[in-house]
């Protein structure tokens, strides 16, 4: 079989920052129509995702092969984001709910959700592919995010809430809000957008559990989970400091002690602390921390995510 051409470079280009999607419409503007289309996906070097939607296996589609399970899921989100955008037409597609809030770096939104969109045209009809359809509400902002219009991050918070449990919203806030994507001015305005949506009476009593100090979902959990045991934590992103009174550390979460003493719980996300640079540097930190008298417990994601934080701090915490 004669191996086809490969196509353009203009056509990867865009690829590249489409997850290796691309839409027939974007193909044939490329040069590439139906009769090369088929050459190279008899070549396996294009699938049909969904009609309308293809994706290019060449070399330089290849991802490099990654271990933080955080990577994998951003890079599986955005892929389900720009399937969404190519299935409701690029040229008139905006991103909604949690899909603008994931463009917009927000963390915290849970998997299996299916991916949104709304359309600048006035069809009416259903998208393909599980993408869920939004009304663009008239007067709301619209923004370009990496190559693709995304409502506002009020707009975004507004339709994501009400499908999240607690844990996760009150996560997707603390990020909105670190990331400075919204202020603590603005959240009634997201309360305001909220009003009237189905689900938006669950949300109401998660507002104080709201911290935009909070660095990772992680460390929101933990926070929730210490909470609920009745052991909330004392201060986030907590100094230590020497006896000088310098500042050496910041740990995620701090209790002060009956005798005095300061217990910072640190979170080890798969990420930020994997690589052997990282460890030493947490090493370095965590001598820094103990040097001071404090105490130190260490908690990886897996402890997060099967409720281990607060039963261990509760041994050293009086209720």
């Amino acid at each position: 079989m004669r191996t086809p051409a490969p196509p353009p470079s203009s056509l990867l280009h865009l690829a590249g920052r489409q997850e290796w999607l691309v839409s027939t419409r974007q193909c044939d503007r490329a040069g590439v129509g139906d009769a090369r289309r088929a050459a190279l996906r008899r070549a396996g070097a294009l699938t049909t995702v969904v009609r309308g939607v293809h994706r290019l296996h060449v070399p330089a589609a290849v991802p490099p092969l990654v271990s933080d399970p955080g990577a994998v899921a951003r890079r599986r989100r955005r892929e389900a984001i720009w399937r969404a955008v190519l299935t409701a037409g690029e040229e008139h597609a905006v991103v909604t709910g949690w899909c603008a809030l994931v463009l917009q770096g927000v963390e915290g939104v849970p998997p299996g959700l299916p991916p949104e969109v709304a359309s600048t045209t006035s069809g009416t009809h259903a998208f393909r592919g599980g993408v869920r359809r939004r009304v663009l509400a008239a007067g709301r902002p619209v923004r370009w995010v990496d190559g693709v219009r995304a409502v506002d991050a009020v707009t975004a918070l507004a339709q994501t809430l009400p499908d999240l449990d607690r844990a996760h919203a009150v996560a997707v806030l603390d990020s909105a809000l670190h990331r400075r994507l919204v202020d603590d001015d603005e959240l009634p305005l997201v309360v305001d957008a909220l009003r009237g949506r189905r689900g938006a009476a669950a949300v109401a009593p998660w507002w104080d559990l709201v911290d935009g100090r909070a660095q990772s979902p992680l460390e929101t959990w933990a926070r929730l989970q210490c909470r609920d045991a009745g052991i909330p934590p004392h201060d986030l992103q907590v100094a230590v400091r020497d006896a000088s009174g310098r500042v050496v550390a910041r740990g995620d979460l701090g209790w002060v002690l009956d005798d005095g003493r300061l217990l910072v719980v640190e979170i080890d996300g798969a990420g930020p602390h994997g690589g052997l640079e990282a460890l030493y540097r947490d090493r370095e930190r965590q001598n820094a921390i103990v040097a001071t008298g404090a105490l130190v417990l260490r908690f990886t994601a897996h402890d997060v995510r099967t409720g281990r934080v607060a039963a261990a701090v509760r041994r050293h915490v009086r209720a």
